[in-house]
C-alpha cells in the first residue's frame, strides 16, 4: 500500500481539489477522480518524509549556497521554475537536499508557490530565505534575489566561523590542560604518594593538597562526571529559560575582549540581514521579526523587537536600538541617517561591511591574547603540581646533607 497525492479540477465549477490516498496502486487513483467525475490534473506517490535529525543528515551552508547560485543562473538564463529545481535536485550531491529539492519540486508542481514549497524544510530554508523568495516572486526579480541570498549565506557563513574560530583554540588548551592533569592525578601522584607514606615524614601543605586531589579522583571519579553531567544539563536547562539566556548572554557581551568580538559580529549579522531582506522587498516589520530570530544573542533580539514596536506605532528604529546598550553610537547615527534620508539599506550594508573587518581585528586580538595567558596557565597548573611532589625531596636531601 503507498501514499498518492492528487489535484483534480471540478467539472462543474473548475474548483481546483488536492488530497491524499492510500492505495495499491496509481491507478486506483485515476478510477476514483473519474467516478467521482472529476478532472484528472495531477497524481503522484507522496514523497517520503525525510527525518533530519539522524547523523549526516543536514544541510550544510555551503550546500545550500552552492544551490542558491546555481538556481539563479538557470533562472536567470530563462529556464522554467520547475526544469531548473528538477536540474538542481540531479546534479546535488548532499542527499538530504536532493530529497528536499525533489518534494520541492513536486509542490510546485501541485500549484504551491516556491516560497510555500522551500518553508516546507526549515531544516534546510531559513525563515529569512523563504521570506525572500517570496518577496522576489512577488516582485518578478526572483534570479536577483537568488544572488542576493547567495551572497548573505557566503558571508554570514564567513562570520560564524571567524566567531567559532576565535573559541576553538582556547577549547583545545582547555582540553589538553584537563587531560594533563587527570593523567597526572590518576597515574602519576599516588607513586610519589605511596613513596612518601613509606617515609613517615611530615609532607609540605602544596604537597598534601595535591595528595588529597588525587585521592578525590581515584575515589570518587564517577561522582565528579556525575556533577559535571548533572551542571552540563543544569546550565542548559537555565539557558533554555528566556530570563537565563537573557542573562548569560548580557554576560557574555560584558565579558572583556570575548564580548567585544561578540558584540561586533552581533552588530554585523543584525545589519547585513535587516538591510538585505528591506533591499530585497520585505516589508521593514516582518524584517525586524526574521532578524530578531537570527540574531543569536538574547539581549539583542529583545532591542530588535523593541524596535520592531516601536517602528509599529509610528517612531523609528534608532531609538529603542540605543537605549538596550548594545549598539555602539556610530550604528545607532547612521540607522538613523539612513531612516531619513530613505536609505536604510544600503546604509545598513555599510555598517555590516565595517563590523566584518572589526571582527576580523576582534579575532586576532583575542587569539593573540588567549595563547600566552593559556600556555602560562596550563604552565601554572601542571608546573606547580609537579614541584609540590618534588618539594619533599628536596627536604629529604637537605636532611641527609
Amino acid at each position: 500500500m503507498a501514499q498518492y497525492e492528487y489535484t483534480a479540477k471540478n467539472a462543474t465549477s473548475g474548483q481546483i481539489l488536492k488530497g491524499t490516498m492510500d492505495v495499491p496502486s496509481r491507478d486506483e487513483v485515476i478510477a476514483f477522480i473519474r467516478k467521482n467525475r472529476m478532472i484528472l490534473v495531477s497524481v503522484r506517490e507522496a514523497p517520503k518524509s525525510l527525518n533530519f535529525k539522524l547523523p549526516g543528515a543536514g544541510v550544510k551552508t555551503r550546500d545550500v549556497v552552492i544551490f542558491t547560485r546555481q538556481f539563479a543562473t538557470m533562472i536567470n538564463a530563462g529556464l522554467p521554475l520547475v526544469q531548473s529545481l528538477s536540474i538542481l535536485a540531479q546534479q546535488t550531491e548532499n542527499k538530504t537536499l536532493k530529497d528536499i529539492t525533489k518534494a520541492v519540486v513536486y509542490d510546485v508542481e501541485a500549484g504551491n508557490t516556491l516560497a510555500d514549497a522551500l518553508a516546507k524544510h526549515p531544516k534546510a530554508f531559513t525563515g529569512l530565505y523563504v521570506n525572500m523568495v517570496a518577496a522576489g516572486e512577488a516582485g518578478g526579480i526572483l534570479d536577483t534575489i537568488l544572488l542576493r541570498l547567495a551572497t548573505f549565506l557566503e558571508k554570514n557563513d564567513a562570520l560564524v566561523r571567524k566567531v567559532k574560530g576565535a573559541l576553538v583554540y582556547p577549547a583545545v588548551i582547555i582540553s589538553v590542560a584537563v587531560i594533563a592533569v587527570a593523567v597526572l592525578l590518576v597515574f602519576v601522584i599516588p607513586t610519589f604518594s605511596s613513596m612518601f607514606a613509606s617515609v613517615n615524614m611530615e609532607l609540605p601543605l602544596p604537597t598534601r593538597v595535591v595528595i588529597s586531589m588525587s585521592d578525590i579522583l581515584t575515589r570518587f571519579w564517577w561522582a565528579i562526571i556525575l556533577g559535571a553531567i548533572l551542571l552540563v544539563v543544569g546550565a542548559r536547562s537555565y539557558y533554555s529559560t528566556p530570563n537565563g539566556r537573557r542573562n548569560v548572554d548580557g554576560m557574555l557581551l560584558k565579558a572583556p575582549v570575548l564580548g567585544d568580538l561578540l558584540r561586533k559580529s552581533a552588530v554585523s549579522r543584525f545589519t547585513r540581514t535587516l538591510g538585505t531582506l528591506i533591499s530585497s522587498g520585505v516589508s521593514i516589520l516582518d524584517g525586524l521579526e526574521i532578524t530578531a530570530k537570527t540574531a543569536g544573542n538574547r539581549v539583542v533580539h529583545d532591542a530588535v523587537m523593541q524596535s520592531r514596536q516601536s517602528i509599529a506605532g509610528g517612531e523609528t528604529i534608532a531609538g529603542p536600538l540605543q537605549a538596550s546598550g548594545v549598539f555602539p553610537p556610530m550604528v545607532i547615527s547612521m540607522i538613523s541617517v539612513g531612516e531619513q534620508t530613505g536609505g536604510l539599506d544600503e546604509m545598513l550594508t555599510k555598517i555590516a561591511d565595517f563590523y566584518d573587518a572589526e571582527v576580523d581585528v576582534a579575532v586576532s586580538a583575542l587569539l593573540s591574547l588567549m595563547e600566552p595567558v593559556m600556555i602560562v596557565v596550563l604552565g601554572v597548573i601542571v608546573g606547580g603540581m609537579v614541584v609540590a611532589m618534588y618539594l619533599p625531596i628536596f627536604d629529604m636531601v637537605n636532611a641527609i646533607q
